[in-house]
């Protein structure tokens, strides 16, 4: 079993995609990080995909992500809600082939973020566009923020779940 852990951002974001993925380590279970700014995709709009394919522009993590069993989500908040990198990898994601929800339907998956504010919008945000592509995403979320660390026990709670329900 592969979880793909997916981060919107660098810095604490970034810190907290590398502790789920010790955390699932220590779970003797097989991670990938992929962060979307290395991505670097072009803005989604009908012109580029005339110019693109989704899946040519994803490249080798189209392929991972299709094959992965659950996935982590891990974005900071935006202006209430998900960065446009975020946005713009599941519109190119949901355009990699003709069934747009190919490689994330029915797949557990679990959200997060440190937040330099609240945090609340963006897992808000998160769980309502995971959902409607059809992710069946976990009740519980890690949110975390300058004055609220990471609690490892809950951390390492969230990964087991997601690995129950990703089997």
């Amino acid at each position: 079993m592969k979880i793909m852990i997916i981060t919107a951002s660098e810095k604490k974001n970034l810190d907290l995609a590398k502790k789920f993925e010790e955390t699932f380590t220590h779970l003797n279970i097989q991670t990938e990080i992929l962060n979307l700014l290395d991505l670097d995709l072009p803005l989604y709009n009908s012109r580029a995909e005339e110019l693109h394919s989704g899946a040519e522009l994803l490249g080798q993590s189209y392929q991972k992500i299709k094959d992965a069993k659950g996935f982590v989500f891990i974005s900071p908040e935006y202006n209430g809600s998900t960065p446009p990198v975020f946005n713009n990898f599941l519109a190119w994601l949901s355009r990699a082939s003709k069934d747009w929800r190919e490689c994330l339907n029915t797949k557990a998956a679990l959200i997060a973020t440190f937040s330099g504010g609240g945090g609340f919008n963006v897992l808000q945000a998160m769980r309502s566009q995971l959902s409607f592509i059809g992710m069946n995403v976990l009740g519980r979320q890690i949110l975390t923020h300058s004055n609220k660390p990471l609690e490892e026990s809950s951390l390492k709670g969230v990964c087991q779940e997601l690995i129950k329900h990703s089997i």
